[in-house]
């Protein structure tokens, strides 16, 4: 078996993704891609979550920035810690390659970096400030951010995802700021999930706030709909 090479424009700095986990995400966002495939939700992304021997073969190789769990959260209450720690020893069996882990629950990996290999980058989505429990199971965006500013002060590099940015109070710009994380992704829906959207004015003040810090900001395409809306 071989790592999948990745493709479309979710990391373009990403080289490849790997996951060993089937079934459907814990968290069960409205709005998650894997279960808004245009062409159906695969076999794999359905069902109870399971661990797949098989994945365990598959040859990390060296010089690869390997996204672990994609389709799914690792760090999910519901995942069984014996399967997190057997996927992250498969990644310290090739310690020669950069390692991307992102979840919604960061604080139950805090007390297993440990046993991370040596290169890796912990990121989390935060789509908005605000409650999210009608649309998503996942932890809500408060408790993410104490968890993934609790990973940047044991010195881990971290990034945020903001996507897909959702309408947000105006201290949601001190968060990040003050998170400082290494940099930051931003995007939109392109599900058509009617979620409620920020203005592209909201979005532009917020860009520019965390530009000013120095702060990375990684725009993705899917973007340019929101901030569009502004000129018409």
């Amino acid at each position: 078996m071989s790592l999948k090479i990745s493709k479309g424009n979710m990391y373009p700095w990403v080289t490849h993704m790997h996951s060993h986990l089937a079934g459907e995400c814990p968290h069960k966002c409205s709005y998650c891609y894997v279960q808004k495939n245009r062409f159906g939700v695969a076999p794999r992304y359905q069902g109870e979550i399971r661990l797949i021997e098989s994945e365990f073969d598959v040859d990390y190789g060296r010089g690869n920035i390997i996204f672990i769990e994609h389709m799914n959260d690792l760090f999910a209450w519901e995942i069984d810690e014996n399967w997190i720690r057997y996927i992250l020893s498969h990644c310290n069996k090739y310690p020669d390659n950069q390692y991307i882990f992102q979840s919604k629950n960061p604080m139950r990996a805090i007390d297993l970096l440990h046993l991370f290999p040596r290169d890796f980058m912990f990121g989390t989505t935060i789509e908005t400030n605000r409650n999210m429990a009608d649309i998503s199971k996942a932890p809500d965006p408060k408790a993410r951010y104490s968890g993934i500013f609790t990973i940047k002060r044991e010195g881990i590099k971290v990034f945020v995802t903001l996507e897909p940015i959702m309408d947000f109070d105006s201290y949601f710009a001190n968060w990040l700021v003050m998170l400082n994380p290494d940099f930051i992704n931003i995007g939109a829906d392109s599900k058509g999930c009617n979620l409620t959207e920020p203005s592209a004015q909201k979005i532009l003040q917020l860009i520019d706030i965390i530009s000013k810090h120095k702060i990375e900001i990684k725009k993705k395409s899917n973007l340019e709909r929101l901030l569009k809306k502004e000129s018409k």
